[in-house]
């Protein structure tokens, strides 16, 4: 599939998505979705990726939302079908097996905010903005908002950010616990790189072990989560990658990590 509306690049372990319809402030659409899915497809089928980053195109957006000019023409029934399009993708973001890292540098928001919110974790340009202002349109966030904000920064600040459609800046998102980092602009794709390649180091067993333990425990109370993470430590000790890491500590070396490489 040749790819049109996104930017699709791996080297050395990292894969970044760049969302590239920059005249449109990277806003979505179903074209930019399908290409989006498949994507995240061919992310999830090589196992030599360790981290993917996702970024916009410009200097303006990273995903300003959806395209209103689109959505405006849909009936119910295709309105239903375009949000369950779009949870279905960003749940597929959520669910791969590797770190995920959220570049925002400009506008994030509607759609843009909701994709970043299935992200691992944001690093924010000085110049983000985010927000789900659908309210203003008379409409209400459909691509997982009213369900990701509210586990991330609480239910009360959430509810006081959808409610009235406000945007928040870099600083203010940094404050209220929504993004990691926040950084220069001019600097927010090598402070992520430097990051993503940080990760990528890691053993790939040991990655999808402990994001596989999170994810699922914050959906469970306390005790069933303990349990999910003693069948992850158990799987993860069993690896090759755990072989290696704990003789390299042993030996005095540093670990090289292959399991799930293909070579």
């Amino acid at each position: 599939m040749a790819f049109e509306n996104i930017i699709f690049q791996v080297d050395a372990g990292i894969a970044t998505i760049i969302f590239n319809r920059p005249k449109a402030l990277n806003a979505l659409n179903q074209a930019l979705l399908a290409e989006l899915s498949k994507a995240l497809d061919d992310v999830a089928a090589d196992e030599s990726i360790r981290v993917l980053i996702l970024t916009g195109a410009g200097e303006k957006a990273f995903v300003a939302g959806a395209d209103i000019g689109e959505l405006a023409t849909f009936s119910t029934l295709q309105a239903k079908h375009f949000s369950k399009a779009g949870h279905t993708i960003i749940a597929k973001l959520q669910e791969l097996p590797i770190a995920v890292i959220a570049a925002v540098n400009g506008f994030a928001l509607g759609g843009g905010s909701e994709i970043a919110l299935a992200c691992d974790f944001i690093y924010a340009a000085d110049t983000a903005k985010f927000g789900l202002p659908e309210i203003n349109l008379g409409l209400m966030p459909g691509f997982g908002g009213t369900q990701r904000l509210p586990r991330l920064i609480g239910a009360n600040r959430a509810k006081e950010l959808i409610f009235t459609g406000k945007m928040l800046n870099a600083a203010e998102a940094d404050q209220v616990g929504l993004v990691n980092k926040v950084v220069p602009a001019a600097a927010l794709m090598e402070e992520v790189l430097k990051t993503a390649k940080e990760i990528a180091g890691k053993g790939r067993v040991a990655l999808r072990a402990v994001k596989q333990a999170i994810n699922q425990g914050l959906n469970v109370d306390l005790v069933s989560g303990c349990h999910i993470e003693v069948d992850a430590f158990a799987i993860a000790l069993a690896s090759p990658d755990a072989k290696e890491g704990t003789a390299a500590f042993l030996e005095k070396r540093k670990p090289v990590f292959t399991a799930g490489l293909k070579g």
